[in-house]
């Protein structure tokens, strides 16, 4: 045990001797960047504290380990030292004056540290404060520069547009004398033709080029219109202008003369116009058409080219229209029927309108105002072609001598207005859909009706009268025909009354107010004002009663079913 103990000693001596002969040496570069003073001072503790193994409790004798520990990692303070076990005897903390010396040299090596640092602070202090005031008054100079700059660039933009604004004037005054001598070039032009139109009536032989050239017509289009348009203000102005008389005479004479020619010189350039265009049409060349159709509108704004235009359309033709009638009233002289009629009128009025379809991609096409054509192409089917089917389908009937019920009588022409009635207000309606302008579409079919809608409650009246006339008949033939065959004819007077007076059952009764329904459906049709209408279904209601007081004196005998 004594020698254990020795020996222990022996190592602290070692240990103190080793830590006085290599004492801890700081830099400042030791602490850059992520340094810990606590990972400084336990490397430092761990190495001179004493380490303590875990001992049996039977074992007399104690193992030492040695444990290699490394220095700092900046490489200040390297050792690598061998602890040897120690008995339980030997001091607690044998290392404490080693301790205290490097915690004092420690101490005194920070402390000098610290003041080298704050020295390098405060010369760094110095040198931002010299290089501070040298920037701000660098920045000073280089405001006051820009200001400089600023107040340069204010005076130029000023300049600038001073000139600009010069220049804008010059040019406006530029433009506008320009404008004038063009302007006055083109009077010069126009006065030289208007001469050659004012030599001679009738004497177009010795104009310029321009009016005969095939290849300018556009342009001669538009020049002599011009001179038309100068000339009859000119003749204008004579006329008001207070001077001598003879003077008035020649001037309005020799414009007079320009005029005529224009005129004629205008109609035939018109006409060739026309004719090429008509020679376009049959090629179906769009762009030929428009081209013509542009400078035709210079022409009274395009009327006559457009009316032209309409007129050969062969939704016109004759045949065509012959075609119409056959469709919609069968073979001739065959009786029409409401129903045939209907579907024929749905077929042509919807071939009408897919015609009028296709020809609205056209005139878009080709003319500069299509909606103007199209107001006269379906002014056209309403005032040509519809027309001229209606009057051979509605025939207005005579009130005095009424066709017979042979041939149908007053009922049939009513039942055939009101399908015509209707299926042209669709018709109208689907127009209006297609495209037709500023037409008064609705308006223009209504007056197609107008002839027939003045007589219309005088046929209704007249036609329901007829009806019940027909019917009276017919139960009288009925009464008679069963009189001769229960042979009672001539035994009595009341066989004679039963004649006269037939017997009238619910069933012909209720037949009676089917025709004032049908009338009165009629009237709801053809009567647009609430107060025509009342006036309307009060006449065939006064109809209805007539009947039925008129029969109130026969008997009714009740049929069952």
């Amino acid at each position: 045990m004594k020698e254990i103990r020795d020996g222990s000693q022996a190592n602290r001596m070692s240990k103190s001797a080793s830590s006085d002969s290599n004492p801890l040496v700081l830099d400042v570069d030791d602490f850059k960047g992520n340094y810990s003073f606590d990972d400084l001072f336990g490397n430092l503790v761990t190495e001179l504290l004493p380490s303590y193994l875990e001992k049996e409790a039977d074992s007399s004798e104690s193992h030492g380990n040695i444990v290699g520990i490394d220095a700092l990692s900046n490489g200040n303070l390297r050792s690598n030292a061998g602890k040897s076990a120690q008995g339980l005897s030997s001091p607690l903390f044998p290392e404490v004056d080693a301790l205290l010396s490097l915690f004092k040299n420690s101490s005194t090596q920070l402390v000098d540290l610290k003041r080298q640092v704050d020295g390098k602070l405060n010369n760094l202090k110095k040198e931002v404060a010299v290089q501070d005031l040298k920037h701000r008054k660098t920045l000073a100079e280089l405001e006051k520069g820009v200001d400089g700059l600023f107040g340069s660039f204010a005076r130029l933009d000023s300049r600038i547009s001073s000139v600009g604004h010069t220049a804008a004037k010059i040019g406006d005054h530029l433009q506008s004398a320009d404008t004038q001598r063009e302007s006055a070039s083109q009077t010069i032009e126009l006065i030289k033709y208007l001469m050659e139109f004012n030599r001679s009536p009738g004497d177009l032989t010795a104009l310029s080029p321009l009016f005969t050239d095939d290849n300018r017509v556009a342009e001669a289009a538009s020049i002599a219109q011009k001179l038309r348009s100068f000339a009859d203000e000119d003749v204008g102005r004579q006329k008001t202008t207070v001077s001598s008389a003879v003077g008035n005479a020649t001037s309005s004479k020799g414009l007079e003369v320009a005029i005529s020619n224009l005129q004629e010189y205008c109609n035939e350039l018109e006409n060739r116009l026309l004719a090429r265009f008509d020679a376009a049409t049959q090629k179906r060349d769009l762009t030929r058409m428009g081209e013509y159709a542009k400078i035709l509108s210079q022409f009274n704004r395009g009327t006559s080219a457009m009316q032209h235009y309409v007129g050969l359309r062969p939704m016109f033709d004759i045949e065509v229209m012959n075609a119409d009638a056959k469709l919609v009233l069968g073979d001739e002289g065959a009786q029409p029927s409401p129903s045939n009629v209907a579907k024929g009128l749905s077929s042509m009025f919807k071939e009408i309108t897919d015609t009028v379809r296709k020809e609205a991609t056209t005139i878009a096409a080709v003319f500069p105002s299509p909606k103007d054509v199209m107001s006269i192409l379906v002014q056209r089917v309403l005032e040509d072609r519809v027309p001229k089917l209606l009057e051979k389908l509605l025939q207005k009937p005579s009130l005095v001598n009424p066709p017979s019920m042979e041939e149908g009588g007053l009922v049939l022409y009513l039942r055939l207005l009101a399908v015509a009635y209707e299926k042209t207000q669709e018709f109208s309606k689907d127009l209006r859909s297609v495209g037709c302008g500023d037409l008064d579409v609705e308006g223009l079919t209504e007056s197609l009706f107008l002839p027939h809608k003045d007589i219309y409650v005088e046929c209704e009246q007249a036609s329901l009268k007829q009806l019940y006339k027909a019917k009276m008949d017919e139960l009288r033939s009925e009464s008679q025909l069963s009189s001769e065959s229960s042979g009672t004819i001539g035994r009595s007077k009341g066989a004679s009354m039963a004649l006269s007076n037939p017997e009238i059952s619910v069933a012909v009764v209720t037949e009676f107010v089917r025709w004032n329904e049908e009338a009165t459906s009629r009237c709801s049709l053809f009567s647009l004002q609430p107060a025509t209408l009342a006036a309307s279904v009060k006449v065939v209601f006064t109809c209805l009663l007539d009947q039925v007081s008129s029969s109130s004196l026969f008997t009714f005998r009740v049929c069952s079913c």
